[in-house]
C-alpha cells in the first residue's frame, strides 16, 4: 500500500524517503481507467528504481459560481486502492486548509492563452488550476509531472508554466483513455443517464468525423465535425464551442494552416459539462493568390 500523507509535514516526511526520479500525477480523485494510465506512465518514467507519487485534491480555486464542486465525486479510500495496485508509492490528499492555510491572494495569470476557449467559458478556471499546479510541484518536488491530454488546453498551460517560470520539471502527456463506445473517460460520466451518455457520444463521433475530413483543410473539418453536433437528439447537446486550433498557442487554426492541429469540442448534457478533443494533421487549402 502507498504511503497516504493528509498533511504537509506528512508529506515533507514521506518524500524525504523516496527514492529518484519522482514522478508526479496530479489529481482531483474518483480515479478511473484514464487516471491508472496516468499512474502506470509516471511508474514506467519513474522506473526502475524511481517514485511515484499521486495527489487526490478537489480544488475550489478552480471552480467558478454554479459549477459542481460540491457534488464532484469524492472516493478516497477507493483511490487508495486504485494507487495501490498501479505502483504508486506515496499519495498526497490534503484537504483544503493544508493547500490554502490563508486566502490565496497571489494566483497564476495563465496569460492570453488560459483566457480563451475553456477560460472564456470558465473564467478564472486556469488561474486556479495553475495556482494548484504551481503549489503541488513546490510541495511534492517531482523531476516529472505526468497530465492527461484529454484537458488539452491545460496541460498547454501546465508545459508553458514550467517553462516560463523555471520551475525545474518534465511535464509529460498521456494520450486520451476511452471506453469501448468511444467516449473520453472522465470522472463526470457517471452523471449522466443512458439517454444522456447516447447524446454524449456525438462528442468523439463529431471528432472523429473531423479527423477524416482533415485531407481536406480546416473548412471541411469544422463542416464535418460541426454537421455531427447539429444531429438532433434526446436530450439535445448544448453545445459550448467547437475549435480546430494550434496545437501549441490554441489559436485558430487558419485556411492556410498545415501541419499538427487539435480540434477541441465542449458541450454540455443535461447538468454534465462534458470536453473532448483530438489530434490531427492539416494540409494547406488556402485560395490561391
Amino acid at each position: 500500500m502507498p504511503v497516504v500523507a493528509r498533511t504537509r509535514l506528512g508529506l515533507a516526511a514521506a518524500r524525504r524517503g523516496l527514492a529518484a526520479p519522482v514522478v508526479l500525477v496530479p489529481t482531483m480523485g474518483a480515479l478511473h481507467e484514464g487516471h491508472r494510465a496516468l499512474i502506470r506512465r509516471a511508474r514506467q518514467i519513474a522506473s526502475p528504481n524511481g517514485s511515484v507519487v499521486v495527489s487526490v485534491f478537489v480544488n475550489p480555486l478552480q471552480f467558478g459560481a454554479g459549477e459542481d464542486l460540491d457534488r464532484y465525486p469524492r472516493t478516497l479510500k477507493d483511490d487508495i486502492l486504485i494507487v495501490a495496485e498501479e505502483g504508486g508509492d506515496l499519495l498526497f490528499a490534503p484537504g483544503a486548509p493544508q493547500m490554502y492555510p490563508r486566502p490565496q491572494l497571489i494566483t497564476v495569470d495563465p496569460g492570453p492563452v488560459g483566457r480563451i476557449l475553456e477560460g472564456e467559458s470558465r473564467p478564472g478556471h486556469f488561474a486556479g488550476v495553475l495556482t494548484v499546479v504551481a503549489k503541488l510541484l513546490q510541495l511534492v518536488r517531482p523531476d516529472v509531472a505526468v497530465f492527461g491530454e484529454k484537458d488539452a488546453q491545460q496541460l498547454a498551460l501546465v508545459r508553458r508554466m514550467a517553462a516560463d517560470l523555471d520551475l525545474g520539471v518534465e511535464i509529460a502527456g498521456v494520450p486520451i483513455v476511452r471506453d469501448p463506445d468511444g467516449l473520453a473517460i472522465s470522472s463526470r460520466n457517471r452523471f449522466l443517464s443512458p439517454a444522456e451518455r447516447r447524446t454524449a457520444l456525438l462528442l468523439p463521433a463529431a471528432l472523429r468525423a473531423g479527423q477524416e475530413a482533415a485531407p481536406d483543410g480546416p473548412a471541411a473539418v469544422r463542416k464535418a465535425a460541426g454537421e455531427v453536433l447539429a444531429t438532433r437528439a434526446d436530450p439535445p447537446l448544448e453545445l459550448d464551442y467547437l475549435a480546430l486550433v494550434d496545437p501549441d498557442t490554441f489559436g485558430e487554426a487558419g485556411e492556410d494552416h498545415a501541419g499538427p492541429a487539435r480540434l477541441l469540442v465542449a458541450a454540455r448534457v443535461g447538468t454534465t459539462r462534458l470536453i473532448d478533443n483530438i489530434p490531427l494533421s492539416l494540409e494547406c487549402h488556402a485560395a490561391d493568390d
